[in-house]
């Protein structure tokens, strides 16, 4: 109890550092685990080692990977790529499906590209749907915040499902595999479910919008655009190599050294980037796709840090041996999967709730639940997959995800809770569902 009251004190540390102190993110982090090392008995010179090294060990993991990720992203933003794979999928269905289309397109642009960018390059296609097919901006914004916010948390390379495979030690094509399905699968479901609330009156035009459109357009170079197969081509790359060798892993004792190579995240994710470099090429000059590349390093060195110092955060908790008291609590209470499924997922909303970060609600959640997997034989993707809804289940104010969705969009907060808190919400409850079914299963 002593343990968890300092957990607690931390939590309340790193929320005023940020909220009050407007310090960054990365910083109150650090902060906060500081004294969350000291206050539960760890000397000062072996809690800055374990800060330091929970840092360390996930950035060995994840910095190529997440560098790579974020260039690849920026460049298919920059060259166009991007926007010619939106039009290009909406404009493909029937106007009964548009917007499950703009949906799934913003899923399958949200697994290279982060979730902000995301937004900002469908939200233009979202306000001329609207025009178009008669139906509130309420349901075309919708459909990317659900679509694009699964395939952010659930699907690599974005940090949370990257460092899911690291921390809780399984092969990383399991979790795109997992990802891609159950990520899919949610967001679809919860666009349904979305859409027939608002169809029985849950928005209210005069409080939940402002009634100003005020959107950015991407920065897209005006030149010839990539056709819609070479755009697609750098997003698909990295995902079939990593899959290819989960699958020659399982069907096979051994696998060819130029598999194991090729098959690599960083090698697969470098490869992907390489193609980008090629497709944005047809509409970008060297010094502009150069340009890109340093922009995009630009944001991801904020991203690595602050996603560094959640594995920080994480590995401190770890060393208290909080990790170790949560998997014998859970065991002995119930032998139950499910139990431990749910303590997860509701242990990463209310790090969610609480510091606003996705990322850091994960990561935290996945080292503490590091130890659970194999004491409750089930495979650990599945207590990833609840980390992960958990961390999606509950953005609201303090998430800069909520601001960009929100006034983007048009929408008052209230309108923001309604659409981007509540979609993600259905989005990670039916992700928690098929990860109790599947932990039953599999």
């Amino acid at each position: 109890m002593i343990i968890f009251l300092h957990l607690v004190i931390a939590i309340a540390i790193i929320l005023v550092c940020i909220l009050k102190l407007k310090l960054n993110t990365a910083i109150a982090l650090v902060l906060g685990s500081l004294y969350m090392g000291i206050a539960c008995g760890l000397d000062p010179v072996t809690t800055v080692n374990t800060v330091a090294s929970g840092f360390g060990n996930l950035m060995t993991s994840l910095g190529l990977s997440v560098g790579f990720g974020v260039i690849l992203g920026q460049l298919l933003s920059d060259s166009g790529a991007a926007k010619k794979i939106a039009h290009t999928m909406v404009n493909a269905t029937s106007s009964k499906y548009a917007l499950y289309a703009l949906g799934f397109t913003a899923f399958i642009l949200s697994v290279p590209v982060f979730y902000d960018v995301t937004f900002v390059i469908l939200i233009p296609l979202a306000i001329a749907m609207s025009r178009e097919t008669g139906k509130p901006i309420h349901y075309t914004a919708g459909s990317i915040i659900i679509g694009a916010g699964a395939a952010h948390t659930l699907v690599p390379p974005t940090p949370n499902p990257l460092a899911a495979a690291e921390i809780l030690h399984f092969d990383l094509g399991v979790m795109v595999g997992v990802g891609l399905v159950v990520g899919g699968i949610s967001a679809l479901i919860a666009m349904k479910l979305y859409f027939m609330l608002m169809d029985r009156g849950f928005w209210n035009k005069e409080t939940d919008e402002t009634g100003v459109e005020v959107y950015e357009e991407a920065d897209v170079s005006k030149g010839k655009e990539p056709s819609f197969i070479a755009s697609m081509f750098p997003v698909i790359l990295p995902v079939i190599l990593i899959l290819v060798g989960t699958i020659w892993d399982a069907v096979s004792d051994t696998v060819p050294v130029i598999i194991l190579f090729l098959t690599n995240k960083n090698i697969a994710l470098l490869l992907g980037v390489i193609a980008s470099y090629i497709v944005s090429s047809v509409s970008m000059t060297k010094e502009e796709m150069d340009k890109s590349a340093t922009e995009a390093l630009k944001s991801c060195g904020i991203v690595l840090l602050i996603t560094g110092a959640g594995g920080s955060f994480g590995a401190i908790i770890s060393a208290t041996g909080m990790a170790d008291f949560i998997a014998a609590s859970i065991s002995s209470i119930s032998a139950s999967p499910i139990i431990a499924l749910l303590f997860a997922f509701l242990v990463a909303a209310v790090f969610r709730i609480a510091l606003g970060s996705g990322t850091v609600a994960s990561i935290t959640t996945m080292t503490i639940m590091s130890s659970v997997a194999g004491t409750m034989g089930i495979h650990p993707v599945w207590i990833a997959i609840a980390c992960l809804s958990g961390s999606l289940s509950c953005g609201h104010v303090n998430d800069s995800g909520f601001w960009v969705s929100t006034n983007l969009s048009g929408f008052t907060i209230k309108g923001g809770l309604k659409t981007y808190t509540l979609g993600n919400a259905f989005t990670a409850i039916f992700a928690m569902i098929f990860a109790m079914i599947g932990s039953l299963i599999f």
